[in-house]
């Protein structure tokens, strides 16, 4: 009997699955975090002529363009025909909890000019419900005491997301709020309330720019679900 997959064998197997949605001659998104670097690899190896990816952060910049990818801006206004990306959690309707890896700002912009967004994980982060994992929301430093406090009428328990000693600066110069104990019955509802309070920059809550394909990384194999 062969041996389970491991989960960076299963980011892998969605990384390469990824690559089949990407069409020669477009312009593609990308996300951020440890199963977009395999896709980034991926796409990199396939020798797919691409015009150039627009990247969702630094992190993801510097490995495109390691590998010879052209990255752009959305200045030029180019249309993006996918965005490939992570998630922390995905429910069965597509909506997503992103920002585990403190780029959600950028991904939700770039998520926005995407015709197609394909969610690539593990099966580890399917779920019935949001919440479990702690909800990222990026916001500006001198409301972070505010909003731990309107998360805490929510019932839910908040603090800063730290670096060593001090608190994480994300790559727009803010800071992230991680928020544990919520149950988001209603995504999209939850995220334009909490969208609407003075001082939050983005929730991580994509429910607004939700997936249209997840590629799921199972035991026996990719799964691909369509919302």
């Amino acid at each position: 009997m062969s041996s389970p997959l491991t989960q960076d064998q299963l980011k892998a197997l969605v990384g390469q699955a990824a690559v089949s949605h990407v069409r020669a001659g477009t312009w593609v998104g990308v996300g951020t975090g440890s199963t977009v670097n395999y896709f980034i690899d991926a796409l990199a190896a396939s020798g797919l002529s691409i015009l150039g990816a627009v990247s969702s952060s630094e992190a993801s910049t510097q490995r495109l363009l390691s590998h010879g990818i052209v990255v752009s801006d959305l200045k030029s206004g180019q249309p993006l025909d996918v965005y490939v990306d992570g998630a922390d959690e995905i429910d069965p309707k597509g909506n997503m909890i992103k920002g585990g890896g403190a780029a959600l700002t950028r991904e939700k912009i770039v998520a926005s000019q995407a015709k197609r967004f394909v969610c690539i994980v593990d099966e580890s982060k399917w779920v019935k419900v949001l919440g479990n994992f702690p909800l990222p929301v990026e916001v500006i430093p001198m409301a972070a005491h505010v909003l731990i406090e309107r998360f805490q009428q929510k019932g839910g328990q908040a603090r800063v997301r730290m670096k060593g000693d001090a608190p994480l600066v994300t790559d727009n110069g803010q800071h992230i709020l991680d928020v544990w104990g919520l149950e988001i019955l209603e995504p999209l509802a939850f995220e334009d309330e909490v969208s609407q309070w003075p001082g939050v920059v983005t929730v991580g809550v994509f429910a607004h720019q939700k997936a249209n394909i997840c590629l799921m990384g199972t035991s026996e194999g990719v799964k691909t679900l369509e919302f």
